[in-house]
């Protein structure tokens, strides 16, 4: 038998298609954390389940540690298609959709509930819309958690402790102008140059959830840790609007669903953390500064809050700040 013959025998023995090797879209997504981390989680469910939702007609591989380089890096990969897919943190995320800025404010949400009901909600709808058109498809909300402050030199109690101190802080404009407030000498880094920073001591600190500071491993080139709680930090769900549209409704929909679970195990991960993560980093040697004055750094911020007013929308806010 001729071996055209053969293999048109063998895929109709077995179901298959000639063109049935070809089916499998292979798609890319990276974050800048540990497979080990709660974004890698959320990133090792999506492509669990968009496979399973698709028949295995997408597979997603996944990448780790800045990979594909630090995140404003990969969502630009992102926007220009030459990756496919990314689960970023809101850091870099201003400078790509503005809109997108409000969230990035310290003190706004009062815990992680307040938090994850104004993104699953309306408010966090229209802002997942306003990603259209900037060279995006926002699938949907995650979340990195509530950033609190670690360093090398003091234990941070109050505003006053945080003059001169140069700390790595994301790209993010909003976090910039509020750290400066705080008598801070904000050091924009991508996260995977982060670790080396802080043990050639190029910083003296940086700010992050538990999470990040425990997949990190910072208690190993940290001494300090002060539970300030300061800003609440969502991951997004990015997907290059060209390869979205090339889907069919249903994949659409897996793919949409897909992040979804993402976004469970990713919260149920940053809870587990949360629960877990102090002593954890007491148990590593670190400094847990938990007598942290909040209404002191509250009062720190109001010039930095009164242009923000300006900037969102003292409506903006509030609508944001009593939503529930």
């Amino acid at each position: 038998m001729k071996p055209t013959r053969l293999l048109l025998s063998l895929c109709l023995t077995f179901g298959l298609t000639l063109g049935g090797a070809q089916a499998q879209t292979v798609m890319r997504i990276s974050i800048a954390t540990a497979q080990d981390s709660h974004q890698g989680v959320a990133i090792d469910t999506f492509a669990r389940e968009v496979e399973k939702r698709t028949d295995g007609r997408y597979q997603i591989k996944t990448f780790y540690n800045g990979a594909l380089g630090g995140e404003r890096e990969y969502v630009e990969a992102v926007q220009m298609g030459t990756q496919e897919l990314a689960l970023s943190t809101t850091g870099p995320i201003p400078n790509f959709v503005p809109e997108t800025k409000i969230l990035d404010m310290p003190f706004l949400f009062r815990d992680k509930a307040h938090a994850r009901a104004v993104l699953d909600g309306p408010i966090g709808a229209e802002l997942l819309k306003k990603f259209d058109g900037r060279g995006f498809k926002a699938l949907g909300w995650g979340e990195n958690g509530f950033r609190h402050m670690t360093n090398n030199v003091r234990a941070i109690h109050t505003p006053e402790d945080l003059h001169g101190l140069k700390m790595r802080t994301m790209e993010n404009p909003v976090h910039i102008r509020a750290y400066k407030a705080l008598g801070i000498i904000p050091t924009p880094m991508a996260f995977p140059e982060v670790f080396t920073a802080l043990q050639q001591g190029t910083v003296d600190g940086q700010e992050n959830p538990l999470s990040i500071i425990i997949a990190g491993k910072f208690e190993q080139v940290q001494k300090h840790i002060s539970l300030t709680g300061h800003v609440y930090s969502p991951c997004v769900w990015l997907m290059n609007p060209d390869a979205y549209a090339k889907l069919s409704d249903a994949d659409k929909q897996a793919f949409l669903e897909a992040a979804i679970e993402g976004t469970k195990a990713n919260r149920a991960r940053v809870d587990a953390d949360d629960a877990s993560g102090v002593e954890y980093l007491r148990k590593g040697g670190m400094e847990v500064i938990e007598d942290v004055d909040k209404t002191k750094f509250i009062a720190a911020l109001a010039e930095a809050n009164a242009y923000f007013e300006q900037e969102f929308g003292a409506d903006n806010i509030q609508q944001i700040r009593d939503f529930k």
